[in-house]
């Protein structure tokens, strides 16, 4: 198929971005979209220019590292990671528009890549269980309703991409923070620290400028791991709770 594709460059943090259009021949419908513009950045060798900048990692939807706005959506136009989308899902002659994730929060880097180091701040601040590692412990010795452990995977695949954040008209990171905070709050080694852990990732989420959450649900829509909208629910009653318990 042949593309017309309208890319996002900036040369850096400080300097204005633009469009840039490029015309792009022979791509096969197999290829995923980060291989589409692998070649695209070949070609852009071969003519002396320089290449797109973009992240990617494992290329298998698993580590979070890619993310575009593709014709304004939060990784195009499928439930997916943009490194498993593929080609298939566009036609033939159409114009692809790509920019980087949109938010404040997210703040350019250099053309398609953006600093989403404002999730780390908000895990260091309480996103995770303080525990003394050793041996591995006998697996029924902590015993753990089949139901919360359940839920509790199926929020822990949060892969942090931040594509709830880029969907969200708010730019509010919720679902990211809701995800974390029920998987820790459904596990027994995630008790001790519970208030204490919801009232300060939720203070370095407002401090690293991130919007509100009106429940618009458009995180969860663009979310390529599907967490659910209720996480945001769980978050808002672990910090209501937190702040009855005196934090």
């Amino acid at each position: 198929m042949n593309l017309t594709l309208k890319i996002w460059r900036q040369p850096d943090a400080a300097s204005a971005g633009a469009m840039h259009t490029y015309q792009l021949a022979d791509v096969s419908e197999d290829m995923s979209f980060l291989e589409m513009l692998d070649v695209l950045n070949e070609q852009l060798n071969d003519q002396g220019e320089e290449p797109i900048a973009f992240d990617s990692d494992c290329r298998e939807g698993i580590c979070g590292t890619c993310g575009l706005m593709i014709n304004g959506e939060a990784h195009g136009p499928e439930v997916t990671t943009t490194c498993q989308l593929h080609m298939r899902s566009f036609s033939d002659g159409e114009t692809i528009t790509i920019e980087p994730w949109r938010s404040d929060a997210f703040p350019v880097i250099k053309d398609l890549v953006v600093d989403r180091s404002a999730f780390d701040r908000i895990i260091q601040q309480g996103g995770y269980i303080s525990v003394n590692t050793g041996s591995a412990p006998e697996a029924h010795s902590v015993p753990v309703p089949k139901d919360d452990a359940d839920r509790a995977f199926n929020v822990a695949t949060c892969i942090s991409c931040g594509a709830c954040v880029a969907a969200c008209p708010n730019g509010s990171a919720s679902l990211f923070m809701g995800a974390k905070v029920t998987h820790l709050g459904l596990l027994p080694q995630g008790q001790p620290e519970r208030d204490e852990r919801v009232v300060n990732m939720v203070a370095q989420h407002d401090h690293e400028g991130f919007g509100g959450c009106t429940n618009i649900g458009a995180c969860t829509a663009a979310c390529p791991k599907e967490i659910p909208l209720d996480v945001i629910s769980q978050l808002n009653k672990d910090l209501r709770t937190a702040i009855r318990n005196g934090h």
